[in-house]
């Protein structure tokens, strides 16, 4: 299974320090204004405005409102790998792939209800509102097989990949499911979709 490459939504990478927290308040505009305006209503300018950079600033990094809003996506990804890792770190190996598989789906949940804009970004898949593209998820089982890997002591070959593949995608569906059902996601949907995960990881990894 081919590894899927991960996204470069910038026109320009930043260099300087500057120049770097200016991207990140302009992404973090780009958060706060999803959760107020949803994808859109949402206006490159009104990024700018937010963020208290000039325009020019905003397309210095982006072409489009879609391609802030795919850094935006990046980022999350990155911010939810350094949680898993450091979640995995002070749980050590105990536990074994139990504890992984609640450690990255319990850090996925609270993404969900605490980070802006999280919601309608989360990894990249639902902008527009409804789209359902293979990428991101390709791209999340792709770090979690690189991640889980080592900490599971498993070859992170082709088999692992399309294991978690699988779990990737049917925890997204889940997942959203139980964020339709209730605003902080329904429990019982929840505990539902942490027991399907255990009996089909359970297969492959015990």
């Amino acid at each position: 299974m081919k590894a899927v490459p991960p996204a470069t939504s910038l026109r320009r990478a930043p260099v300087q320090r500057r120049s770097a927290e200016r991207l990140t308040r302009i992404l973090d505009a780009c958060a706060d204004l999803l959760d107020e305006v949803g994808y859109d209503a949402l206006s490159t300018r009104a990024v700018a405005q937010r963020a208290s950079v000039p325009i020019g600033s905003v397309y210095r990094f982006f072409g489009n409102k879609r391609q802030m809003v795919d850094a935006l996506a990046q980022r999350n990804l990155e911010r939810y790998t350094v949680r898993v890792t450091e979640r995995l770190r002070q749980a050590g190996g105990d536990g074994g792939w139990r504890t992984a598989m609640d450690v990255v789906l319990d850090e996925y949940l609270e993404m969900k209800r605490t980070a802006p804009g999280f919601s309608l970004v989360d990894f990249g898949n639902q902008i527009p509102v409804g789209a359902r593209h293979a990428e991101p998820n390709h791209r999340v089982a792709d770090r979690l097989t690189e991640l889980l890997s080592g900490y599971l002591d498993r070859e992170p070959d082709d088999d692992l990949r399309r294991v978690f593949l699988v779990a990737v995608e049917t925890a997204d569906t889940l997942v959203h499911l139980a964020f339709r059902v209730a605003p902080e996601g329904d429990r019982r949907i929840i505990d539902e979709a942490r027991e399907m995960l255990r009996a089909y990881l359970a297969r492959t990894l015990d």
